[in-house]
Parts: C-alpha cells; sequence; structure tokens
C-alpha cells in the first residue's frame, strides 16, 4: 500500500522530470599563475570548510569571461594535501544555475584540474528580460496547481538567473511555489521559465522526501542539555543538533521536548517522546559516522547542527528534508502509529543535506536519481556503522516503518527492480523515472562495489544479486566503497552529474584513493559495467 507521492525514501510520481542530460567532465590541467588562496583549517582527510569569499581572478585563471564571478561553496582537503575548491558562478551579477565546477589543486598549489557541470561558455545576448516576472509567477503557479498541490502560491518574486544546466545558456526566472502538495508535504517547486519567451526550462521539487526507549532502536544514549530544573533534547556534543515538537502543526520550529530526570520515551508511538528519541538518535548517529568516517565535522561541514521535527501533521505517511529550514521533518505514519524515524530514514534525511552543502545535485531526471541514492547509500552505511542489535545493518531501505503494510522494505539495493519500479541498470530512459525509481541503478551499483553480484547472506539477510551482461562482480568491501562514494561525491559531482559522469567521478575517487591499478579502481569500473553503465 502506498500512500505517498513524494517521499525521499520511498518509490513516488513526482513532479520534477527531466530528459538524460551529459554532465561534462573538464580534467586538463589549467595553467594558472594565481588562484584564490583558500584557507582550509582542518587537516582531516574529506573534511571541509566553506567561505562566501567572490572572486574574479579564480575566473580569469581558469578563462571565464569578464562578467563571470566564482564564489566559493566549499572545500576539501585530501590527505595528501590535495585541495578541491567547489564554486558557484555569477554572470553579470546574477546566480548560474547549472554553473558549478570544481578546481583541484595539488599541495603546491598547482592546479591538476578542473571539473565542471557544463562545458558551454558562459554568454547571452543580453540580461534584459522580453517577459515579466509577474507572467513567469503566474506560469509556475499554474503549474504548481496542475499536480494538485494546495494553496499553491509563489515564496516571494521570482529571480532573474542564468540557467546553464543544457548546452545553451539562457536568461530566465526561478520560480518557488509554496503550499501543500497532494500527499500533505510542504511545497517548494522551483520552476524555471524563459525570460525571453516564458516557455519552461526545467522544474524540480526542492523539499527532499528522508538515553531513551526508542520504537526501533531499542534503549539509546541520547544527547541531552541540562535546561533550568531538567533537560532538552539539545545536543551539545554535535553542533547543538535539537529534537522539536510539531505536535500536529505543519509549519514552524516546534516546541522543545523537556524532562525532569533525562529519561525520555517508552518504546510506544502513543508516548510523544517515544518519536523524539528515535529522530535523536539517527540525527546523533549520522553525525558521528560521517565525522569518525569521512572527516566531515557536521552536514554542511561547519560544526553546526541542524534540527528535527517530529509529530509532523496527522496520518503523515512520509519524511522530507528542507535546505531554507536545514532540518529534518518526520511524519507518524498511518494512523499516527508508525513515525518515520527510523536510523536508515534520519540518515537518508540528513544525506539530503549533505549532498545540498556538496554537489548539490539537481533533483530531476539522472542526477536527482543520483541525489536520492546518495541518501540510500549513506543510510545503508549509518546503519551498518550504528551496530545496533535492535536494527542491525542491511542493504533494504526503510524495512522498520513498514509503508508498504506488508512487512517489505521500501527499496532493495541488491536488485532495487524487486519493489516493482525501481531500475536495475542504466537505458536512455532512465532519467523519466521518478528520481526514486531511477536511483535504483546507483543503490545496484553499491550494492555490487560492495558485495559482489550472486547469492549470498550478509548480517542475516538473504541477496541475490543479478548483472546486467550477465557477468560476475567482486565486491571490495563496503567501507571502501563508500569511501569511494564520498569522495566523489564532495571533490568530482557537480549539480548536473549524470551516470556516466558518475562512473568517471567514482573512477577518479578509486584512483585517488587506491590507485588506478588498483582491485577497487577495477572493481568500481565492474561494478558499473554490471548496471549497463560503460565508457
Amino acid at each position: 500500500m502506498r500512500k505517498t507521492t513524494n517521499l525521499p525514501i520511498s518509490p513516488a510520481r513526482s513532479t520534477a522530470r527531466g530528459k538524460r542530460r551529459t554532465a561534462a567532465t573538464a580534467g586538463a590541467a589549467v595553467a594558472a599563475a594565481a588562484l584564490l588562496a583558500t584557507a582550509v583549517t582542518t587537516g582531516q582527510a574529506g573534511a571541509a570548510t566553506t567561505s562566501t569569499t567572490t572572486t574574479t581572478s579564480d575566473a580569469k585563471a581558469l578563462g571565464l569571461g569578464a562578467k563571470e564571478k566564482l564564489v566559493v561553496k566549499d572545500v576539501v582537503r585530501d590527505a595528501d594535501g590535495t585541495v578541491h575548491t567547489r564554486y558557484d558562478r555569477t554572470y553579470d551579477g546574477l546566480p548560474v544555475l547549472g554553473g558549478d565546477l570544481i578546481v583541484h589543486k595539488s599541495a603546491s598549489g598547482t592546479v591538476k584540474g578542473v571539473t565542471k557541470a557544463v562545458k558551454a561558455t558562459l554568454a547571452v545576448p543580453s540580461t534584459t528580460a522580453k517577459v515579466t516576472p509577474a507572467t513567469a509567477e503566474r506560469a509556475a503557479v499554474k503549474r504548481a496547481q496542475a499536480d494538485d498541490s494546495r494553496r499553491a502560491a509563489a515564496d516571494g518574486a521570482p529571480r532573474k538567473v542564468i540557467w546553464a544546466a543544457t548546452s545553451k545558456p539562457v536568461l530566465a526566472y526561478e520560480t518557488v511555489v509554496g503550499g501543500v502538495q497532494k500527499d500533505g508535504t510542504p511545497n517548494q517547486l522551483h520552476v524555471i521559465t524563459d525570460a525571453n519567451t516564458g516557455a519552461k526550462l526545467y522544474e524540480y521539487q526542492g523539499i527532499k522526501t528522508g538515553s531513551g526507549d526508542s520504537q526501533y532502536s531499542g534503549k539509546v544514549d541520547l544527547g541531552t542539555t541540562k535546561e533550568g530544573s531538567g533537560y532538552t533534547l539539545t545536543d551539545a556534543d554535535r553542533g547543538g543538533h535539537r529534537t522539536t515538537d510539531l505536535k500536529g502543526a505543519e509549519s514552524g520550529e516546534g516546541a522543545a521536548f523537556t524532562d525532569d530526570d533525562d529519561t525520555w520515551g517508552s518504546g510506544a508511538p502513543d508516548d510523544p517522546q517515544t518519536a523524539a528519541v528515535d529522530a535523536h538518535y539517527g540525527a546523533a548517529l549520522t553525525w558521528d559516522y560521517y565525522k569518525n568516517v569521512h572527516g566531515r565535522d557536521g552536514i554542511a561541514g561547519d560544526g553546526k547542527g541542524a534540527y528535527s521535527r517530529v509529530h509532523f501533521g496527522h496520518d503523515y505517511v512520509n519524511a522530507f528534508w528542507d535546505d531554507s529550514c536545514f532540518c529534518m521533518t518526520y511524519g507518524d505514519g498511518q494512523g499516527d502509529k508508525a513515525p518515520l524515524t527510523s536510523i536508515d530514514v534520519a540518515a537518508h534525511e540528513m544525506t539530503h543535506g549533505v549532498t545540498s552543502a556538496t554537489a548539490n545535485l539537481q533533483y530531476s531526471g539522472e542526477s536527482g536519481g543520483l541525489n536520492e541514492a546518495t541518501s540510500d547509500i549513506f543510510a545503508a552505511a549509518v546503519e551498518f556503522n550504528a551496530k545496533n542489535d535492535s536494527d542491525p545493518g542491511d542493504y533494504l531501505v526503510g524495512e522498520k516503518i513498514d509503508i508498504n503494510g506488508d512487512g517489505t522494505p521500501l527499496r532493495y539495493m541488491d536488485k532495487p527492480s524487486k519493489d516493482g519500479a525501481s531500475a536495475d541498470n542504466w537505458s536512455d530512459s532512465v532519467g523519466d523515472l521518478d528520481v526514486h525509481y531511477s536511483s535504483g541503478v546507483a543503490n545496484h551499483f553499491f550494492y555490487l562495489l560492495s558485495e559482489g553480484s550472486g547469492a549470498k547472506e550478509v548480517g542475516g539477510v538473504q541477496y541475490d544479486s543479478p548483472t546486467a551482461d550477465g557477468s560476475k562482480v567482486e565486491g571490495i568491501g563496503r567501507d571502501k566503497a563508500e569511501k569511494i562514494w564520498f569522495k566523489a561525491l564532495t571533490t568530482y559531482f557537480t549539480s548536473t552529474t549524470d551516470y556516466h559522469a558518475a562512473r568517471e567521478a567514482t573512477l577518479k575517487a578509486a584512483s585517488d584513493l587506491y590507485g588506478a591499478d588498483s582491485a577497487e579502481y577495477k572493481g568500481v569500473d565492474s561494478a558499473w559495467a554490471g548496471v549497463n553503465v560503460k565508457p
């Protein structure tokens, strides 16, 4: 029984659809005398700091036009001193959507290469629009209404942008339409409209639909803070991450949970604290995983916590990440008896935040499938890393929350098509699928890379993973597969990366980590071939 239409952890019919786009990767060395000297304050591999410095020197050094500027978004330093600086771009003062790029520099400052979202020269005839903002706004609102959104209205005036995610840059408007999607999820439909013709160029959904007694994980330790005569669910050891109670509301930050004796929940869903225990615990596990395994200090890499809101609405069978509040939100499920707060759901939602802060994969088409798969991949990784006896690690997604009503999980990483809709392998039409279905290609790749093909048992769960061409794939181990995917996400993926570009990015990541002649590199190549992603 499928109740949701925009759930990031379950199959759905999304409003955002897109054709396959080729994310171009430029790896040639760039001869540049001086690029921005960005301070990186951590020595841990994979850790990151960010800056909002805008610079023209980098743009000139990279051969960009005089009207272009680069804004530092994220910086990652490898163990060998290599620095990967991710930039957003502006043109004549306008944001460039799809114009992001990454500069890779050696420890000595030599530019080793540049990864670009698009190769196209960034130029438009004029930044004066022929279509009025009001016209673009009306068209965007009508688009949301056509998807049965309720109370659809623009969240502010359309902003003028350069749309560069396709081969030809276009002057455009970006309109964000709010309201409520038909399943009760808040709406953040981004509609890109040609500012000269009024034609819709693209659209995507901004809402990415993922000691106490918990419902799913048993008795767990929690990070809390003494306030007044009691305690709150505020985790000072993890950037001040907090968990709040919406009490059935569908907006706002929610009220603080308080407890006099610092013993939370009962394990039963009718205790309001129980869902909070699961959500708070899952957030802590996710924070610890990224920090201890990948050296990333918090979701945005800045040491600051996000926050979790539980008890959203009533009978709301969904969970979602929202960049605008930098928060996770959880419904209580059918009959308000099955909160969507299991470990893998919490990790899935927080990982949307990591993706947003790094590659910012567009939430439509193949890049959207990679976005969803990234959340599934690290949800599994966090679950395995947690070593919780009540919810042991597996390659199943959402197996605890029983959204289907028959005890089956939402998704299967060893053979995604077992859910009835997800793609096992790549085809030239996979980008037309909803992102929760197209994610199957990357989920299958990750399983093959970790465990290999064929029948086997992992942690007491039986799997049987096929390959597209019948070939045998030998796994390299989950720990190495996680590191390769994280490396690719944070240093080589861009906003428009598709499956073929993801193959190249993960091969580069494997080469960086283990060498171009390594078994790990060959394993990546073999696993991609196993899902029909080939050169």
